[in-house]
């Protein structure tokens, strides 16, 4: 259903980001996989899991996406590789919880810069490309928390409910020159971010009675990447605890 597509991955070399890769790459897409410092194995081995199972291309690239210039020079070189972009996943993000009265500003702008201005960053860089082409699918990795915030996650609810203002604008700017933006806002998913999160009493509180696995959202993401007639929506894929 992807064949013949390239897709960037932010944040793919582990949790949500690993599963959206390897999903789409089972559906034909060639992988374009971002990763941050100390994730070069595990992005490496991604990408052979691609290649393996998959029989698709995939290159791994380190880049801080916080940094406007490094997203550049990063898309600058997908493109010299895969010749264009089809689809781009803003999964990458990082939490530095505590509780606002006691929060640190470098906490909360860290925060802020990865998970918001990351996926501007990527946007900003890869919407030429998508223009020409005329056609783009732009995949925003939000949460729950930004639908209905999570105390001690002031910085990382504002960054996701960020996340969803920007989605919608995007969706209204690029509509009319063919290309799609939609947002996924996760809710427990067990992986390493959320590790702590396990005894968060609220885990209780899923109507569906377990925390997510990251295959979740790869397929929620499967869907967005097909879905030719929906753009500016947030898809919940939560267990419905934020109904």
């Amino acid at each position: 259903m992807l064949k013949g597509k390239t897709a960037v991955i932010t944040g793919a070399s582990r949790g949500i980001g690993e599963a959206i890769a390897l999903k789409f790459a089972s559906m034909g897409a060639d992988i374009a996989v971002i990763y941050y410092v100390g994730n070069d194995k595990e992005a490496d081995e991604v990408c052979a899991k691609c290649r393996e199972e998959y029989g698709v291309r995939a290159e791994s690239y380190l880049c801080d996406v916080a940094s406007f210039s490094e997203t550049k020079e990063t898309v600058s070189k997908i493109k010299a590789d895969f010749g264009t972009v089809h689809i781009l996943v803003n999964n990458a993000g990082i939490t530095r919880d505590t509780l606002t009265a006691m929060m640190k500003e470098e906490d909360f702008d860290a925060v802020i810069a990865t998970n918001l201005k990351g996926a501007f960053n990527m946007i900003r860089h890869c919407t030429g490309l998508f223009i020409r082409n005329r056609e783009g699918c732009i995949i925003n990795i939000s949460s729950v928390s930004g639908l209905m915030g999570n105390a001690g996650q002031a910085n990382y609810a504002a960054s996701k409910a960020g996340i969803i203002g920007l989605t919608k604008s995007v969706a209204k700017e690029l509509a009319g020159r063919g290309v799609r933006c939609s947002a996924i806002a996760p809710g427990f998913i067990a992986t390493g971010m959320t590790e702590s999160q396990k005894e968060n009493p609220m885990v209780s509180m899923i109507p569906l009675g377990r925390m997510g696995r990251a295959e979740d959202v790869a397929h929620a993401a499967a869907y967005l990447a097909t879905a030719e007639y929906v753009t500016g929506e947030v898809l919940r894929v939560d267990g419905g605890i934020a109904m």
